[in-house]
């Protein structure tokens, strides 16, 4: 049994059981036709997919935007302008891309229908800040960086746009049908790309409870704003949730299962700090004796507290922390985003073994310096140990799964 291929395997075929073609058509089962004209807006890092999607099933559609991350189009698609933008930090073409996108709402008649379909990374790309965009660039990487986990850093946003927190929906005469691919562990709709077109449940009180626990540093202005409710009732909306970290993991078990391992979902609600979820799967691993071969599979969205100036990502930095654990074992431990990309960087995650310690020695290099520096990306890539598999058309969360065979 090779972990490595199988490894490699598990991460392919359970990526593409999660590409949002088969969510998109179950969704549009329960559409119909307004007695005006139907139009498109696809917002996320699965956008472009589920929008050609949505064109197949729905030929009558009048126009369309998407607006995704840089590199996740995949050419142009009929009666649609694609716009690409930043992610994880947004840009000036995501907060243009996101205009056009308010002016074709705001031009919607009533007997007209939206159809809407939102997945993972919307909130960094779906973005009109109601603050200067230096400002808001601030805030956002002060979010991304302290440790907050993506409840509270879409409470924030949510106050600070002109969109999120169900304002999109409020600009819009024409009912809205939402589909929506949930990167949110618990499936909570208003979270999934900061909720444009959903009542938000969030309080102002959380938002304030966050900046203190933070110590974040805003201004007079935006601590006002965070005091301004948002929306939290709307009566122009259907809403589907297609696709979740729990069915992904569902389909890694089914895989491994097929491949000859005992599999073992742990939980689908993986939270932490990367590092330290990192040594616990660590732990657990080398704390499994095992007569026959075990998949241990993990699913969530750790975070990462940056206080280096290194390059990385969650599940990188996840893998590395493991890796003393697993020195006297014969296990393998990979984690990825399923959306192809880990924080700001080009790989999808990292994959490690029992012989990865010695080569991290043989490179000199030492993990609790590479992890002070937020640097995994440049230890995993030392020792060809970065998984790439480019952007997926898709985004449920990360998929975390270790393969342990018998010791020899």
């Amino acid at each position: 049994m090779n972990l490595r291929q199988d490894a490699n395997y598990i991460i392919s075929e359970s990526i593409k059981s999660m590409l949002p073609d088969s969510a998109v058509k179950s969704a549009l089962k329960h559409f119909t036709a307004p007695k005006g004209n139907v139009y498109l807006l696809a917002v996320g890092k699965a956008a472009w997919q589920m929008a050609r999607t949505a064109l197949e099933e729905i030929p009558e559609i009048t126009r369309g935007i998407i607006i995704t991350k840089t590199g996740h189009s995949n050419g142009k698609l009929n009666k649609t302008d694609c716009y690409e933008a930043g992610h994880p930090i947004t840009d000036d073409a995501g907060i243009s891309a996101t205009r056009k996108a308010i002016e074709m709402v705001r031009s919607l008649k009533k007997e007209d229908k939206l159809i809407f379909l939102l997945s993972g990374g919307a909130s960094a790309l779906f973005e009109d800040p109601l603050i200067p965009f230096s400002e808001y660039q601030s805030i956002n990487e002060q979010l991304l960086q302290c440790g907050a986990d993506i409840h509270e850093i879409n409470t924030i946003r949510k106050r600070i746009s002109n969109v999120k927190g169900g304002k999109l929906a409020k600009m819009c005469k024409a009912k809205i049908f939402n589909i929506f691919l949930s990167d949110i562990i618990d499936n909570q709709i208003d979270m999934i790309g900061s909720g444009p077109t959903c009542p938000d449940t969030s309080t102002c009180q959380q938002a304030l409870d966050i900046v203190n626990k933070y110590d974040l540093h805003f201004s007079d202005e935006v601590l006002k704003l965070l005091n301004q409710e948002t929306v939290k009732q709307l009566d122009n909306i259907e809403t589907h949730v297609s696709g979740s970290v729990t069915e992904l993991c569902n389909v890694a078990s089914e895989i491994c299962k097929k491949l000859g391992y005992q599999a073992e979902i742990v939980t689908t609600q993986l939270t932490g700090e990367a590092s330290e979820v990192g040594k616990m799967i660590g732990k657990r691993i080398k704390e499994t004796k095992v007569t026959s071969p075990v998949a241990l599979i993990y699913g969530g969205e750790t975070t990462v507290t940056v206080r280096g100036n290194g390059k990385g990502g969650r599940n990188q930095e996840l893998v590395l922390s493991a890796i003393p654990y697993l020195e006297e074992t014969n296990a393998l431990l990979f984690s990825v985003g399923s959306d192809g990309t880990d924080g700001p960087t080009d790989a999808a995650g990292g994959m490690v073994d029992s012989n990865s310690i010695s080569k991290l020695k043989e490179k000199n290099i030492i993990i609790d310096d590479v992890l002070y520096n937020n640097d995994s990306y440049s230890a995993l890539k030392a020792i060809d140990a970065l998984v790439f598999t480019g952007p997926t058309g898709t985004n449920v969360n990360d998929l975390t799964v270790a393969l342990i065979n018998p010791t020899e």
